[in-house]
């Protein structure tokens, strides 16, 4: 169940950062509807790499759609001077 609390309970900040934990985020609510969500650091940083993350896969994906010169895996290994051969 979601931690909700009004604004105005940051006179006793302490008491609202004790309830804030990882997973568990404090929404605080300004006249009544949502206004900000307090949550861990250690959460905010996950989401952090996540989106750089998901950024970056992006950026691969288009790149890898625009590039059509790709080579084969075996034909990496001939490259290398392996000469197994890779199975689908």
């Amino acid at each position: 169940m979601p931690n909700i609390k009004p604004v105005s309970d940051l006179r006793n900040y302490n008491e609202v950062l004790r309830d804030v934990a990882i997973g568990e985020p404090v929404f605080l609510t300004k006249n009544g509807r949502g206004r900000y969500a307090l949550i861990d650091i250690k959460e905010y940083e996950r989401s952090q790499a996540t989106i750089k993350l998901l950024a970056h896969l992006a950026e691969a994906e288009n790149a890898s759609k625009k590039d059509t010169d790709w080579i084969s895996a075996n034909e990496v290994l001939n490259r290398l001077g392996i000469n197994d051969e890779v199975t689908d």
